[in-house]
């Protein structure tokens, strides 16, 4: 399923290092931005084939080439926000591709300007 960007993600250089190893290790990933179940709020990392994008999911962007979503309510929470994908020592989500790595991924953001409302109506 082809979805637009919305170029609201990218990631640390160190973040970029580990997602090429994984890459190397399983070829195309994706990142599904976790909605905060058993694995809090992790950036999951998933073989391109293994996770079925729902309709609802929303395409934040890619990080050299590799694309990352969010589902739909989450991101209506979070839409205001520019998310960069980090990376910190500890392990990853129990499903992710980083987990077992001894480092795993992170999510920071960074609040967009946000326009006031019209007041036209």
């Amino acid at each position: 399923m082809d979805k637009i960007s919305l170029d609201k993600v990218s990631a640390t250089p160190e973040a970029e290092v580990l997602l090429a190893e994984i890459i190397a290790d399983h070829g195309p990933v994706l990142f599904h931005q976790s909605g905060g179940c058993c694995d809090g709020s992790l950036p999951m990392c998933y073989p391109r084939g293994d996770f079925i994008v729902g309709d609802s999911d929303v395409k934040l962007g890619e990080i050299g080439g590799t694309p990352v979503y969010i589902s739909a309510s989450q991101y209506e929470v979070w839409k205001h926000t520019d998310l960069i994908i980090d990376v910190v020592p500890g392990r990853g989500g129990m499903f992710s591709l980083d987990n077992g790595r001894e480092k795993r991924f992170l999510t920071r953001s960074t609040v967009c300007a946000v326009s006031p409302p019209s007041s036209t109506d």
